[in-house]
């Protein structure tokens, strides 16, 4: 039994390793979609313009503008889990690749100035962050573009202290 248990782990790691170098010698990326695929970035279904993770959508300051904060948790068991907060904005995973929605889309998560994933949700696992590591959010509209208040980005930024990472 132990035995099979073990060959069935070691399939899974290669399996996994496997599926993961396919996937990025085809252009997928850990933010869940395909960047050469003009279809994933609505064109395919008439939606809209393949997406710029460059362009940025500006609302004006005031009392429902859209803001966000973060919180990092130590995992009891490995890693951390990020727990993100937004105001005046909803998550909205059905509507992402297509028409903005004042007040809706997703969130990118960053770890040092490198995209880690694309958030649908306030809670997320991270499996290990070195200490000192910069963790930013950001939040972004349907189409994939910065969402900014009063021209600054609407994102949240914590620093682990340098001895706490795992």
């Amino acid at each position: 039994m132990s035995r099979s248990l073990a060959l069935f782990a070691i399939g899974l790691i290669f399996g996994g390793g496997a599926g993961f170098v396919t996937a990025a010698g085809n252009g997928i990326t850990f933010d869940g979609h395909d960047h050469g695929d003009p279809a994933h970035h609505g064109g395919g279904h008439g939606e809209m313009a393949a997406h710029d993770h460059s362009q940025t959508v500006s609302l004006a300051a005031g009392p429902d503008a859209p803001s966000v904060a973060i919180q990092l948790h130590k995992d009891p068991m490995a890693g951390w889990i990020l727990q993100v907060t937004p105001q005046n904005f909803r998550f909205a995973p059905q509507n992402a690749s297509a028409v903005d929605v004042d007040g809706e889309g997703h969130a990118h998560v960053y770890v040092n100035s490198e995209k880690l994933a694309r958030l649908y949700a306030s809670w997320m696992h991270i499996p290990a962050l070195p200490g000192g590591a910069e963790v930013k959010v950001s939040l972004n509209t349907n189409s994939h573009s910065a969402l900014l208040v009063d021209g600054q980005p609407v994102e949240a930024k914590i620093t682990l202290p340098a001895g706490e990472g795992s």
